[in-house]
């Protein structure tokens, strides 16, 4: 099990695995809480310029760093997701942009810190000027044929998918 509890939060008492829905879980004796480790939620925009070119960021640290990867970022624990997603592609592009749906909703299994579920958003550029900035090393438009080395796994599969149904 990743990342669990010692003692329970609620009492302090030590917690036991138990099986609960299924699943091996920490469970406290005395107060009966369970830990559920959950995957961290995400947000993210996919900009396609006017010639097909989807935007992507080099990023700077690790995990894949010097891989690039779609704009996009955890959402603060009070923060609404599309105002996430927007302040994302705003910190590591400098641009400013206009939701327009959801694009893609992924699980991602491959990032070291934990799990994510990443929900990508399609947006328009509304304003700004594209500087890499935040956590981003570089920042830049590729034709779907000829992309740079991709960082996670789940948005090499939106982006697979995404030029599979252009073509």
């Amino acid at each position: 099990m990743k990342k669990a509890f010692r003692y329970c939060p609620y009492c302090g008492s030590t917690v036991q695995r138990s099986e609960e829905g299924g699943i091996e879980r920490m469970k406290c004796p005395d107060c009966d809480f369970v830990q559920y480790v959950n995957p961290a939620p995400a947000a993210g925009v996919l900009i396609l310029d006017e010639y097909g070119q989807i935007l992507l960021v080099k990023r700077a640290f690790e995990p894949y760093r010097g891989r690039w990867v779609i704009p996009s970022g955890y959402i603060e624990y009070d923060e609404e997701i599309r105002a996430t997603a927007v302040r994302e592609l705003k910190e590591e592009t400098g641009l400013d942009v206009e939701i327009e749906g959801i694009h893609a909703i992924e699980s991602c299994f491959d990032d070291p810190r934990g799990n994510t579920i990443l929900v990508l958003f399609k947006g328009k550029i509304s304003g700004g000027t594209l500087k890499a900035g935040d956590d981003a090393g570089d920042a830049g438009f590729f034709p779907l044929d000829d992309l740079p080395s991709i960082g996670f796994e789940c948005q090499r599969k939106i982006i697979a998918d995404l030029k599979n149904s252009i073509s």
